[in-house]
């Protein structure tokens, strides 16, 4: 490789779960996105939608909990897709 040729650093993606306490569709999509983890390398962000989301998250998704954003765009919601999340992982940024 010539001097000042440079390979492109593959950037890791982001995942965020939106969530809310005693949601138990919210904990079955955290233990999804962690078993598709554990296979595919991400960056995991859990948000509490009550407490930590903006008010514009919460009003888009107040009903739809839990909610799965990939780069900032929303892939799913209710039930995590694991074979869904893999392919959309491994495919083009």
């Amino acid at each position: 490789m010539s001097e000042g040729t440079r390979v492109p650093e593959e950037r890791m993606k982001t995942v965020t779960l939106f969530t809310r306490e005693r949601c138990h569709l919210c904990e079955d999509a955290h233990a999804a996105l962690e078993r598709v983890r554990a296979r595919l390398p991400f960056e995991l962000a859990v948000v509490d939608l009550d407490r930590e989301a903006g008010p514009e998250k919460r009003a888009l998704y107040d009903w739809e909990v839990p909610v799965v954003e990939l780069d900032g765009r929303k892939i799913m919601k209710y039930r995590v897709d694991e074979g869904r999340l893999e392919r959309l992982l491994s495919g083009p940024e």
